[in-house]
């Protein structure tokens, strides 16, 4: 039985702009096959595989036990507001009230909250690919124009002051700016980021994102530094964007936090409350928990992805015609396939796109990846590492294979 058709025109414009999330997509394939019988390793999913700790479990339970279960202030409760301005001061050196925090279903909901109470049509937002993929098709839906720019493997896949000082126009609203980079994995030493803060001083209108969502998850002894932090004169036009997703496993508890100029959070807030009202009350006392209770397990967590990083770069750049960079952060790895374009699958099509790499790997091998493109980058793939060593080691073999069976 098929469903009645819509009326034309019946769906929004905006609709129209922006993909459904391929990330998403990507994980959504790969249980369906797997449902259908399929031996398939998905690879696509930015979560981590460990559970959320005990303690913030029971902070939960104990929250629902006292009876946490009504509406709550459409920032956040009091406590968890308070407790991100005690991470703020404590991890990042940076100064916040509790009424310059906001807390939301996810870090998504910070940046959705922040573009659409800022945007008007014809405001550019600098994006830098490859970036999240949901960054750009925000943007459009709030009105603006995703402009973006490139920050290439030479460089580490990260951006340059000259890059983004030719990217700055009068128009320029945002510049969103991600590291720990989802899909690279790139971090910005404090002199690299020193050196971009320093074009922004020079452009009072541009205001900055900082999506540091995955700050925790840094190796080799690498140092974390936020905008705000190494650039002060930038905080009145900087939102600091975080949450409880990666570094604590929670990423289905759904709350992200930020802070910024305290009109900014008003109207954030305002719009906030015609739409979800506020984050879930359950989550947000397991939130205060993450966030104020003990952090031990961190380095455990921090140890076990740096394993598994060095173990996929390195049987990744076993393969034939893969680049793969070693990442300072996140748990993700962006190896290039540029040397595979042209060649011919088992299945006798052509490898013409990153997309084209993907769709065969997974037809061929069961292993699902991202393709560039999603990224707006190309010819690359994503690969998440957040998952077994032996599921990794299982589908960096099956790659190899795949690679190896390309002529």
């Amino acid at each position: 039985m098929s469903d009645t058709p819509l009326p034309k025109g019946f769906l929004s414009q905006a609709l129209g702009r922006i993909k459904p999330s391929p990330t998403i997509a990507v994980t959504q394939k790969a249980r369906e096959l797997k449902a259908a019988g399929r031996d398939v390793i998905g690879l696509g999913a930015g979560e981590p595989d460990f559970d959320t700790p005990d303690n913030i479990k029971e902070a939960a339970i104990a929250a629902i036990r006292r009876g946490e279960t009504k509406y709550t202030a459409v920032e956040g409760i009091p406590e968890l507001r308070k407790a991100v301005a005690g991470k703020f001061k404590r991890e990042n050196d940076l100064d916040y009230a509790p009424s310059q925090t906001f807390v939301a279903a996810g870090g998504k909901a910070i940046i959705y909250n922040a573009m659409m109470a800022t945007l008007n049509p014809g405001d550019e937002v600098i994006c830098v690919a490859p970036y999240w993929v949901s960054y750009p098709d925000i943007v459009l839906l709030g009105g603006g124009t995703p402009v973006i720019v490139e920050a290439k493997i030479e460089d580490g896949f990260r951006l340059t002051p000259e890059v983004l000082a030719r990217a700055i126009t009068p128009k320029t609203k945002w510049l969103i700016f991600n590291q720990p980079s989802n899909p690279t994995g790139a971090c910005y030493t404090r002199e690299q980021l020193k050196a971009l803060t320093d074009v922004l001083l020079d452009h009072p209108h541009v205001w900055v994102l900082t999506d540091d969502m995955y700050e925790h998850l840094v190796y080799g002894g690498f140092k974390f530094w936020t905008v705000a932090q190494v650039e002060p004169k930038l905080k009145d036009r900087t939102l600091t964007m975080n949450g409880v997703s990666k570094a604590y496993a929670m990423t289905g508890w759904r709350i992200g936090y930020c802070a910024g100029p305290e009109l900014l959070i008003k109207a954030m807030a305002k719009l906030q409350s015609q739409s979800v009202s506020n984050a879930t009350s359950i989550s947000q006392w397991a939130s205060v928990e993450a966030l104020n209770g003990t952090q031990e397990f961190i380095p455990g967590f921090q140890k076990l992805f740096e394993e598994r990083r060095d173990l996929v770069v390195s049987m990744l750049n076993q393969a034939y015609g893969i680049e793969c960079p070693k990442p300072e952060g996140a748990f993700y790895v962006y190896p290039s396939i540029r040397k595979l374009i042209g060649k011919k699958a088992p299945s006798g099509k052509t490898i013409q796109t990153d997309e084209d790499f993907a769709g065969e790997l997974l037809e061929t091998e069961g292993v699902a990846v991202v393709h560039g493109a999603a990224f707006g980058l190309s010819p690359f793939f994503r690969i998440s590492y957040a998952t077994s060593n032996k599921l990794l080691e299982d589908a960096c073999t099956r790659i190899q294979r795949f690679c190896a069976s390309l002529r």
